[in-house]
């Protein structure tokens, strides 16, 4: 429900609360940053996210993973070593939309109501999408894939006022909540209403796959507005679900991975740390953590060989599918003015879907259609279906059974993940490195000239929005309809892009079910709830020898807790956090 509040109280408010002083060094940052961009035309944004990955599966990060199309963006563009998101989906999604930290925004957890106001499960109205920023400015805008930041759907019928439409995108084509089936997605939406693949008018390939849905809409998105001819840029957000469970792939993709994960985990994981140092995105005094299985007394080897191999597939194909973006840019003549972002939502997923194994007692895959298939117009609202669309059973999460096709549902675990984010500790929901640690790799023909270039300026999600912002000479607003909107809390880029400068911050913080951090020049202090992860989800305080701190220049994998060596700096820290959390609603926690 928006407030009602007078004009000019709401102006008062907006300028002197909420850290009018960040309002105003943004201002003053922008004015050197934004001189070159406006001697060209405004440039064209994409900004591309995918689901669930590690620090080092793509190629171009130290992984052998296929992805000729992001190494050729990387090549010709920057890699940053330190960027940060912040461990989970939902909350990455709100962060990277908003500029503002998850709990500002309403979605501080997940899209449940957990009755605290940064908790809410739900985008607020005191914070505006970069899509709401661009279109004002007089950008077309543009999303196709997961959205995922507004409360679960209950049935065909629930309230659409935090859709993408209604978060200021033109165009919508994806899906509304998070995981699904890739071959029929949990709510497939098109602008706004709920689809299937087999009645979408607008687009019928001869295989529905989800990830190739999301980039060929891309794609579409693209010749319309080109054949519109508009004078105006375009905003476009593709947001992947790839490689988040399930592990399906197409089987002519998961063939081209046959045999190379034969070797498994340890073996793979130290090509990938020799990869990742050889091309200075990682330090020669930084160690590598421990592994957390021996492939040697690991049962099942076939099944785990086989979910590395779905696993990559579903790489590749996004790779494929943005090098169709990437194409189709060329063809129209706009690749040189579009600024090209990528990056991932959180670290590698350790789950293992243990709350769904066992809800079907099927050990193999049938070759009988069982169930009643589903009609033509039937929405698939189940994101752990039990059967397919033809009828055939869904074997959820099974070692009886080989990833890949529409009748399994499994998850690769902690062991592959542990592959996918070296050298880090922990995974997703983890604010350790392995949780936060994300690539971005940044691409503008017109604008970057240092091709192929490092940058290690710790960097975070927040700064995505100021960067768009600083690009497309818009003006971040203090009021959006009738609403006060906290201010930005990033920084812009492109100083960093262009110039390689340092970013003027104090410190970036987390945190995500318990898991706490900051992260200050080059220490980090650090606590992690136990392996349940959200064991001090209730609690607002910890004191502080539950928390660890590290040297993030000589100790960026935190193999050496320094907290007893530094209690004075342990103590600052641990001040500074509770008081960002109290600032942005990360406290109080949910009762």
């Amino acid at each position: 429900m928006k407030n009602k509040r007078k004009i000019a109280v709401i102006s008062i408010i907006a300028i002197f609360s909420l850290g009018f002083g960040l309002r105003n060094s943004m201002k003053s940052e922008k004015k050197e940053a934004i001189g070159i961009v406006k001697k060209e035309k405004r440039p064209n944004i994409i900004l591309i996210m995918a689901d669930d990955m590690g620090y080092s599966d793509i190629g171009c990060y130290g992984g052998e993973i296929n992805t000729p199309n992001l190494d050729k963006l990387a090549a010709n563009g920057l890699r940053f070593s330190q960027f940060y998101n912040t461990s989970r989906c939902c909350p990455t999604r709100a962060s990277l939309l908003t500029g503002l930290y998850p709990a500002q925004t309403g979605i501080g957890m997940m899209t449940n109501d957990e009755g605290e106001i940064g908790y809410r499960g739900d985008l607020n109205n005191q914070c505006v999408t970069i899509a709401e920023v661009l279109k004002s400015a007089g950008y077309q805008t543009y999303m196709s894939g997961k959205w995922h930041v507004t409360k679960h759907l209950t049935d065909v019928d629930s309230l659409k006022y935090n859709w993408p439409r209604q978060r200021g995108f033109d165009k919508f084509y994806g899906t509304v909540i998070g995981a699904g089936s890739f071959w029929d997605p949990y709510t497939l939406a098109r602008n706004n209403s709920l689809i299937t693949p087999d009645n979408d008018l607008k687009y019928q390939p001869e295989q529905f796959y989800y990830t190739d849905a999301i980039s060929d809409n891309a794609v579409k998105y693209i010749k319309e507005y080109k054949s519109e001819e508009s004078t105006d840029p375009f905003f476009m957000y593709v947001s992947y679900t790839a490689a988040h469970w399930p592990l399906h792939a197409p089987e002519e993709e998961i063939e081209k991975y046959k045999g190379k994960y034969d070797q498994g985990f340890d073996a793979i994981r130290q090509k990938r740390f020799e990869k990742l140092k050889q091309s200075g995105l990682l330090n020669d005094k930084w160690e590598i953590t421990k592994p957390i299985a021996d492939w040697d007394t690991v049962q099942n080897k076939a099944w785990h060989i086989r979910n590395m191999e779905v696993y990559a597939a579903m790489v590749t194909v996004m790779d494929t599918g943005i090098g169709k973006i990437i194409q189709e840019l060329e063809k129209n003549g706009d690749i040189e003015n579009t600024l090209i972002l990528f990056l991932q939502d959180n670290g590698a997923c350790a789950e293992e879907l243990e709350w769904v194994s066992g809800k079907g007692s099927r050990e193999a895959l049938s070759d009988m259609s069982t169930f009643e298939p589903m009609g033509k117009n039937e929405i698939q609202m189940e994101m752990f279906p039990t059967k397919t669309r033809d009828g055939y059973p869904v074997v959820l999460q099974s070692t009886k059974v080989l990833s890949g096709s529409d009748q399994t549902y499994n998850a690769y675990g902690p062991t592959w993940a542990n592959v996918s984010n070296t050298p880090f500790r922990k995974f997703k929901h983890w604010v350790n490195e392995g949780g936060i640690s994300t690539p971005l790799i940044a691409y503008w023909p017109s604008q970057i000239k240092g091709k192929g270039e490092l940058r290690h300026q710790t960097s975070h999600l927040i700064d995505i929005m100021a960067t768009c912002v600083d690009v497309a000479g818009a003006t971040y607003p203090q009021v959006y309809k009738g609403d006060v909107i906290t201010p930005m809390e990033g920084k812009s880029l492109i100083p960093v892009f262009l110039n390689n400068q340092m970013l003027d911050r104090d410190a970036i913080y987390f945190e995500h079910e318990g898991n706490r951090a900051i992260r200050q020049q080059k220490w980090k202090l650090v606590s992690k709830a136990n392996s349940n992860s959200g064991i001090y989800k209730k609690v607002d305080q910890l004191p502080i020898d539950q928390w660890e701190l590290y040297d993030m220049e000589n100790d960026r994998t935190e193999t050496h807790d320094l907290a007893k060596q530094y209690p004075e700096i342990v103590k600052e820290l641990w001040q500074k956090w509770h008081e960002w959390a109290k600032r942005t609603n990360t406290i109080p926690k949910p009762i």
